[in-house]
């Protein structure tokens, strides 16, 4: 009977997790490039309570019976599904259509890859404009350096980015021309094996496998840069907060199950007297 107790209790704890991945997806339902998660759950081991035997009759009798020992979370995968093209007023606000990742140099030296194209030019006091993140990091190229454009010979508010990430300038006739800096897009086997370094940000694991140069590899199907626009949350807000409804409930029933294992503990010592 006290198998119960502990089953419904990883019940909770369980369901407890999983409520607060929807609220943190729900929390980033505005956050730019965020992918929704999930909790996935796993059953915990099997108590043999029985053999296979024969009944009282001499009949064969093959199945077993097996008691679970309850459930925990067994991962939070993200979904990397295409997230929604919202228009944006900035020059150097940059979505992805496809499958590609920008690629940033984080503070220790080391590249993370995100969905969220909400750049703007940083001065780096060397008579260069640099394009980073909104926490000043900055964006790699397709050779993994830091891009950066020359003041003395141009203007930022003239660049423009081509669908292939492509930095471009007006040349004497006003025709925009490519400047020889295009913006690195890379790709991943398995994205949802990437280490989640915040709500945007990932880093390259094991599991994920290396980072696939889209520039470099004729065998990935390329993505499309959208200047002006930026990708939006993955998150669907109907489908979570049907997700919370299913968590509430399974918490309230692992819940009931505690209280009716007390009950009838209680009333089994009450026996005793």
């Amino acid at each position: 009977m006290v198998r119960s107790l502990w089953s419904a209790a990883s019940g909770m704890i369980a369901q407890q997790t999983n409520l607060d991945v929807i609220a943190n997806n729900l929390a980033n339902v505005n956050s730019t490039g965020y992918k929704a998660e999930t909790a996935e759950f796993k059953s915990l081991l099997y108590q043999r309570m029985q053999t296979e035997t024969t009944t009282a009759n001499g009949e064969h009798k093959p199945i077993s019976a097996q008691v679970g020992l309850g459930v925990r979370n067994s991962s939070v995968t993200s979904n990397f599904k295409q997230g929604a093209l919202l228009a944006s007023e900035s020059d150097t606000a940059f979505a992805i259509e496809g499958k590609g990742f920008f690629a940033v140099r984080d503070i220790d030296g080391s590249t993370k890859y995100t969905r969220n194209g909400n750049f703007l030019f940083n001065t780096n006091g060397r008579n260069s404009l640099m394009l980073s993140t909104s926490d000043g990091l900055p964006v790699l190229d397709t050779n993994g350096r830091p891009i950066a454009i020359n003041t003395n010979t141009y203007s930022a508010s003239k660049i423009s980015v081509d669908a292939e990430g492509r930095l471009c300038y007006p040349d004497a006739n006003n025709n925009a021309q490519p400047i020889g800096i295009q913006i690195g897009l890379y790709q991943f086997n398995n994205p949802s094996g990437l280490e989640k370094v915040n709500d945007t940000m990932y880093g390259a694991t094991e599991a994920s496998g290396q980072a696939m140069n889209e520039s470099r590899n004729a065998n990935l199907d390329r993505s499309r840069v959208l200047q002006g626009y930026l990708e939006g949350s993955s998150v669907q807000v109907v489908d979570e907060m049907v997700n919370m409804i299913v968590a509430q409930r399974a918490y309230e029933m692992n819940s009931r199950a505690i209280t009716t294992t007390d009950s009838m503990m209680e009333t089994a010592n009450n026996l005793r007297r």
